[in-house]
């Protein structure tokens, strides 16, 4: 049995030139098939040397009559929703910004696991420690940090130490 293209413009040699343009693999195997049923092979016959199934390519070719080459191109998929809004995600990025407080959050530099515990606690979604490191990457922070400085230390006895340490 034959597949009717109904959209005129391009024959079979048109569909080879496109698929031979063609930077997707996928897509350009679509068109060669597209072109074997525009030369009269049976259905059956431009489905095996594409290789794929009969209705496969009578989906496709459907999509061709109806959208024309760009519906040869796999669609876009859309991936999981993102389990923070974009005013918590503000929210922490404000956060990582300030730093954390020692006295309430009990570490003097930000770590993955530690903005896993507040964002659980802050708005009660349990992430991955690898997917805080991802939402980080996201908001623009970078792995490397500052020295951090440890809350009781004391700036004028380190710059006395260094005056001891270049006199020798």
């Amino acid at each position: 049995m034959v597949v009717a293209v109904t959209r005129q413009g391009l024959d079979g040699a048109g569909f080879r030139r496109e698929a031979a343009r063609c930077t997707d693999g996928s897509a350009a195997r679509r068109m060669l098939a597209l072109a074997q049923v525009m030369d009269g092979a049976s259905r059956g016959e431009a489905a095996r040397l594409a290789g794929m199934d009969r209705q496969t390519l009578r989906d496709w070719v459907h999509r061709y009559n109806s959208e024309g080459l760009a519906g040869l191109w796999d669609r876009p998929h859309p991936g999981p929703s993102a389990r923070l809004t974009p005013e918590q995600l503000a929210e922490l990025a404000a956060i990582v910004e300030a730093g954390p407080r020692p006295d309430e959050h009990k570490v003097i530099r930000w770590r993955r696991v530690d903005l896993q515990a507040v964002i659980e606690k802050l708005f009660n979604v349990k992430l991955h420690e690898r997917s805080v490191g991802k939402i980080l990457k996201k908001l623009n922070f970078r792995k490397m940090t500052v020295r951090p400085q440890h809350p009781k230390s004391k700036p004028e006895v380190q710059e006395d130490f260094k005056k001891t340490l270049s006199a020798s």
